[in-house]
């Protein structure tokens, strides 16, 4: 079972990640248990019990009736992947390369905010995984502890930053200017978010953390924004409740950009950070794809966030087929939302991703033993890869290509979709 000396060890520039099962198969040899059980539903499970109905509530919700939640999880079940035998994976590489970093593999953690309502230390434990792993961690707008803490506990790690972008020219300068001096070293616009969507249960149980004054550090740490909690007369430590909401409504703030801000936030970034990549984040049309290229930005994000956002809205992995097809070949593209597994991964892959973010799977994890959780979870999926690439028949990911995916099932699983 995965051979300890198995010569591919010396011949990859990563480890070999498979060792995690043996690992796991031989704890009870030395009286000790795998941490916890890292199936998808098995892990949403334990991550429910672990929270508080409102960090629950926050991290499971999806908008509307989940309908675009579901649509991504059927689009996964539609595709199935073509195995190929006897290709010799002895010498197989999970690695890759994203803007100049190079990389454990296309994995990386996705943006998610206030991450303080699934552990005290919120994002500080995720970037030290993420570093230890190398692979790309991505920091949200909505952080609940300072630009500048999240990239120390980085380390040398590669790291990106999502913007948020509020109605305030001189906060949005501020915060690409911490990002860029933090190690920050690419900027991921989102788009659509300017508001929440609309997810019944949050609104049901009033569930906004920094409405009551919670998880919010990240903006509470800046400068232009204290200056202008000054300007309001509002003190953070005392008034924290109107502070946060103060933050947060110039974070989802509700009123619309238009592409025309574009070329000017775009060169802000330029020349704060040196002509660092920009990115745009929740593309699902071939026409904002192709908008996106004209702009000149420099990769975008195949997005539908997951489902939180527009309901009853296409599959991300359904629009990543055609973005690829139409410009796939001018940008580079990534993916997200419904990633549970590494077959998820290698099917978006196939289909002409270059690089997969997941975030519910480390969000489960981080709720339910912090770093060691986050830890075991993304040390699983790497482990899963590695292995789905040995017995599947691909030597490097550039080995993944849409010959290996079948024609997609008509049958649609009216099962219910896995969980998160």
């Amino acid at each position: 079972m995965s051979d300890p000396s198995n010569p591919n060890r010396t011949q990859r520039s990563t480890q070999q990640w498979a060792l995690y099962q043996r690992d796991n198969f031989w704890k009870v040899n030395e009286g000790a248990v795998p941490l916890f059980n890292t199936d998808p539903g098995a892990l949403e499970e334990l991550a429910r019990r672990r929270l508080t109905e409102n960090g629950w509530l926050y991290a499971s919700s999806n908008a509307g009736v989940s309908w675009t939640h579901q649509a991504n999880r059927q689009a996964f079940y539609r595709h199935r992947i073509i195995p190929r035998m006897l290709v010799d994976t002895n010498a197989r590489d999970t690695c890759t390369t994203i803007f100049g970093h190079k990389v454990s593999a296309p994995i990386g953690f996705a943006p998610v905010g206030v991450n303080a309502i699934y552990h005290p230390k919120g994002e500080l434990p995720v970037a030290t995984v993420a570093k230890e792993l190398n692979l790309p961690y991505c920091l949200s707008t909505a952080g609940s502890f300072p630009i500048e803490e999240v990239g120390a506990a980085n380390g040398e790690g590669p790291r990106f930053f999502q913007l948020y972008m509020p109605h305030d020219d001189e906060l949005t300068i501020s915060l690409l200017e911490r990002a860029s001096r933090s190690g920050f070293t690419a900027c991921i616009l989102t788009l659509d978010t300017w508001q929440l969507g609309w997810r019944h249960d949050d609104v049901a149980t009033s569930n906004y953390a920094p409405y009551r004054g919670n998880a919010w550090g990240l903006g509470k740490s800046d400068p232009v924004f204290r200056k202008r909690l000054a300007e309001k007369g509002i003190d953070p430590e005392t008034q924290a409740e109107e502070a946060g909401a103060m933050w947060i409504d110039n974070v989802w703030h509700g009123r619309a950009w238009s592409w025309d801000k574009l070329p000017w936030l775009m060169e802000q970034w330029k020349r704060i950070s040196g002509g660092a990549p920009f990115c745009l984040k929740g593309i699902q049309s071939v026409a904002d794809a192709e908008k996106a290229v004209e702009m000149g930005v420099h990769g975008i994000v195949v997005s539908n966030h997951a489902g939180r956002q527009v309901d009853g809205a296409t599959a991300s992995l359904d629009a990543l087929e055609k973005i690829v097809a139409a410009v796939g070949d001018k940008t580079y593209i990534m993916f997200d939302s419904g990633v549970r597994s590494a077959a998820d991964v290698v099917k978006a892959l196939a289909l002409g991703a270059k690089f997969v973010f997941v975030g519910r799977l480390w969000i489960w994890g981080l709720s339910i033993m912090g770093e060691a959780g986050v830890r075991h979870v993304m040390r699983s999926l790497l482990s899963e890869l590695d292995i789905l690439m040995n017995v599947g028949g691909f030597r490097t990911v550039d080995e993944i290509t849409k010959e290996h995916i079948g024609e997609p099932s008509s049958v649609l699983s009216f099962l219910n979709p896995a969980p998160g």
